[in-house]
């Protein structure tokens, strides 16, 4: 049987959205490299189903580029999403009861990373996008209990910060992806 503390029981839990899983992983300074295993697992799915999703439709070829551009995604956006939601949440958006560290926030968003395995389904026609969306309501929906637990905030605070810190990163990577196309971005 498997341990408590063992990376897959943790994903299970984590899976089933449950808080005292996310409380646990954010005291133990020891689970950075488990929530780390967590989201390369993740990126690795994610991975490869945007390789034979890139296979399907481009004929071949491409799936070395799909899997290495989702395993990169997938990494820099734990870490870019994490800071965010920990420079908003001890700052700017602050509670009574917050104190937390961006090692806490990268343990407790790194386990709940873990309904982002279903993208590994992506490449599915018509189903294999069904698939991997609810993975990432269900990731979504986790990393709002993992930034509730981590900063000791109400539900409500939790998902304002996940949110402004997932639209901060999604900006970003949307101006990194037309500054490497070659787009200039404008302001009107």
């Amino acid at each position: 049987m498997a341990s408590s503390t063992s990376p897959f029981n943790r994903m299970v839990r984590a899976a089933r959205l449950q808080p005292a899983l996310y409380e646990e992983v954010e005291a133990d300074k020891t689970a950075t490299g488990q929530a780390l295993l967590v989201v390369i697992l993740v990126s690795v799915a994610t991975g490869v189903g945007h390789g034979l999703e890139a296979v399907l439709i481009s004929g071949g070829g491409r799936f070395i580029y799909g899997l290495l551009f989702g395993v990169a995604a997938a990494i820099t956006g734990w870490l870019l999403w994490a800071l965010f939601a920990y420079i908003i949440g001890v700052s700017i958006l602050k509670g009574p009861q917050t104190s937390s560290t961006w090692g806490e926030l990268l343990r407790t968003m790194g386990f709940a990373s873990t309904p982002g395995l279903l993208r590994v389904f992506a490449f599915i026609p018509v189903v294999g996008g069904v698939i991997a969306f609810v993975g990432s309501v269900w990731r979504l929906i986790a990393t709002i209990i993992a930034v509730r637990q981590a900063l000791d905030f109400s539900t409500w605070r939790g998902i304002i910060v996940t949110f402004i810190g997932w639209v901060l990163y999604m900006v970003l990577i949307s101006l990194m992806r037309m500054l490497a196309s070659g787009i200039t971005p404008t302001l009107l």
